[in-house]
């Protein structure tokens, strides 16, 4: 199995960088608790048939199904894209869709199919280089050094609105690294306010008073019952 794209530390961190980001409106939260509850076909809102395999494919491959907790597709992350373009502005709605599609043109390109029938290899590596943005090193140099003399500084690029809302994503980025980032950022966050996430991956129990406080077992060598946590081999 190939190194995920998304570990779940970072998934997490993630997530609470983005945790004052709005997201889906109450009912849509009411209306993504109800296709999970009821595991029932997808009623795509947005997405086509096709487009809901693309998508299917991407989150899987951002958080894939682990020995933890079933993976981002199972968690019905799909449908919650679906719900979220929804209610996305237009305008912002067409510019995922534009991004989804440059996904699939772009696999095209490099591998001669589509991203839904792409190796699990395949879709790493071409999800890795298009996010190769994220661990790039900015310019050490002062941007002032780079301005001619008696010319006026260039202004910075404005911030765009993206699927999730303003999550500071500059213009200059390439386009396919906006869609990436984007979908990413609603990825994680789909995954952590569903079922999955919530009690299969965090193993959340509600509010329960504790007797007493267990360690984790594998630091005995053990499976650990509690947190679910294999003991190293």
């Amino acid at each position: 199995m190939t190194t995920p794209l998304v570990t779940r530390r970072t998934a997490l961190k993630a997530l609470g960088a983005t945790a004052l980001v709005p997201f889906l409106s109450e009912g849509g939260e009411t209306a993504f608790a109800e296709i999970q509850k009821k595991n029932a076909a997808p009623r795509l809102l947005v997405l086509t048939a096709a487009q809901y395999a693309t998508v299917g494919v991407l989150v899987e491959t951002l958080i894939p199904t682990d020995e933890r907790s079933p993976g981002a597709r199972e968690a019905r992350v799909p449908d919650y894209l679906d719900l979220l373009l929804s209610e996305a502005q237009p305008r912002v709605r067409d510019q995922w869709l534009a991004g989804l599609a440059e996904l699939d043109a772009e696999s095209s390109t490099r591998f001669g199919a589509p991203f839904a029938k792409l190796t699990e290899a395949q879709a790493v590596e071409l999800l890795t280089d298009i996010s190769a943005f994220e661990t790039a090193k900015p310019k050490a140099a002062d941007p002032a050094l780079d301005i001619p003399r008696n010319e006026q500084p260039k202004l910075k690029a404005p911030q765009v609105d993206t699927l999730l809302g303003d999550v500071r994503v500059p213009v200059e980025r390439k386009s396919l690294e906006t869609f990436f980032a984007n979908t990413k950022q609603a990825t994680i966050h789909g995954y952590y306010t569903s079922e999955i996430g919530i009690h299969k991956d965090l193993r959340y129990k509600g509010n329960q008073i504790l007797a007493e406080f267990v360690g984790c077992e594998t630091q005995d060598g053990k499976d650990c019952p509690h947190c679910g946590r294999k003991a190293k081999a």
